[in-house]
């Protein structure tokens, strides 16, 4: 009755933690909605306002999106990049997801991924028939790969096509990649396409944010929407920036959209020119505060001798390592939290870490953003008394978290 491709696929991890987490709590359990990542802030009342007032718009638009929606975001991202792109490079989806699937499709290669990425890549190329190699990282390079261990891979066969995917600022990590330029070398010496995913970029902590197109914007895909920065992803609206050069590539996954999507809601299309038209710079800098106070406040109670975590560069995940717990994979390991704390954690395995490193993603969102940020002062910083009041969750959940780490 099945294929055999989808007979062992489960459904993705990040939707089913949060299906649990939903059945324990109406069960009666107090748990701490520590595995689902979901931006906790409300989306900005500006666009909200556009996709009310656009409700009236119900016919097809382009399956590429609306041309003004595109010249919107190829300035927006022109602008970002210090790179010249065109209506023409933008592609508007229901979600990078869908997006990132079309490509996995239409790709005739292997798949590079490092380990650990985000649980969908690796599905997506199983349906896409695409051959992946994982390549594991370490924690004292961020998580991300060597360019050296890219190399290694793609050497063997020099004829076959590539596509590495890059994920910073990182999920699970929290991390951000430092050593694009070294990547770059390689991706330009043995003709590798990249997909950069950069749906968390707005969220980087600092205002470096460096992306791989900006190395080598002629081989770069870039995969950016709506749904974390504008916590919007409810609204499901995405967007791929295709370089001029990979026009046939553009051209393939227009004619995929006109056989699945057929094209993004018209309403959501217009409310995102709103989003990327309007200046949402006080929104945003009010996130990243809370946020890096957020994970900078887990982070200092995690350390220790027992717990190895690298503190958040972006986004809203921290990834720490539990050393010295028995069990005989990370899945029993946050099975074990689950049960015996609140906490729900997703496992290393989720991300292609080895299941015997006892690894979790946790995600800091389990708070009320829109009465977070409506009370954080201008220049405020979010220490714990702040915490305990618009993120008491965050804390109980983090101490609870540690009561298990030391208690064996």
């Amino acid at each position: 009755m099945f294929k055999k491709i989808v007979k062992n696929l489960e459904p993705s991890s990040t939707l089913k933690i949060n299906e649990i987490s939903k059945e324990l709590e109406d069960s009666g359990k107090e748990i701490f909605k520590f595995g689902f990542g979901q931006s906790p802030f409300e989306i900005p009342t500006n666009i909200v306002s556009a996709l009310k007032d656009n409700a009236n718009h119900n016919i097809y638009l382009p399956m590429q999106g609306m041309k003004k929606l595109r010249e919107t975001i190829a300035k927006y991202i022109s602008k970002k990049k210090k790179y010249e792109y065109t209506s023409g490079n933008i592609i508007i989806g229901p979600g990078t997801k869908e997006l990132m699937f079309l490509l996995q499709i239409l790709f005739d290669g292997e798949i590079l991924l490092p380990a650990p990425s985000w649980v969908s890549y690796y599905p997506q190329a199983t349906l896409g028939r695409n051959k992946v190699h994982w390549i594991q990282t370490k924690r004292e390079n961020n998580w991300f790969p060597a360019a050296r261990d890219i190399e290694e891979i793609v050497s063997k066969n020099k004829e076959k096509n590539y596509l590495l995917f890059l994920n910073s600022p990182n999920n699970p990590s929290g991390l951000i990649c430092n050593n694009l330029e070294e990547i770059s070398s390689i991706v330009k010496k043995y003709n590798i396409l990249v997909l950069s995913d950069e749906i968390y970029s707005e969220l980087t902590f600092e205002s470096s944010f460096k992306s791989i197109s900006n190395f080598c914007p002629e081989k770069t895909i870039i995969s950016d929407g709506l749904s974390k920065w504008c916590a919007a992803g409810g609204w499901r609206l995405g967007y791929f920036v295709i370089p001029k050069n990979l026009n046939l590539l553009m051209e393939k996954i227009k004619v995929l959209a006109s056989e699945t999507f057929s094209s993004v809601s018209a309403p959501i299309q217009y409310a995102a020119i709103t989003a990327y038209n309007s200046d949402q710079s006080e929104y945003l800098k009010k996130a990243r505060t809370i946020l890096k106070g957020v994970g900078n406040y887990i982070y200092e109670i995690l350390k220790s001798n027992n717990t190895i975590v690298n503190k958040p560069d972006g986004g809203f995940y921290i990834m720490p390592e539990f050393v010295n717990k028995n069990f005989s994979n990370s899945c029993k390991m946050c099975n074990d939290i689950l049960v015996k704390t609140g906490v729900a954690l997703l496992p290393g395995t989720d991300f292609g870490l080895p299941p015997e490193k006892m690894i979790a993603r946790l995600s800091f969102t389990d708070f009320d953003g829109k009465k977070f940020m409506q009370n954080l002062k201008n220049n405020a910083k979010v220490d714990e008394n702040l915490l305990r009041k618009f993120a008491p969750k965050i804390v109980e959940g983090t101490k609870r978290l540690k009561g298990w780490v030391e208690s064996t």
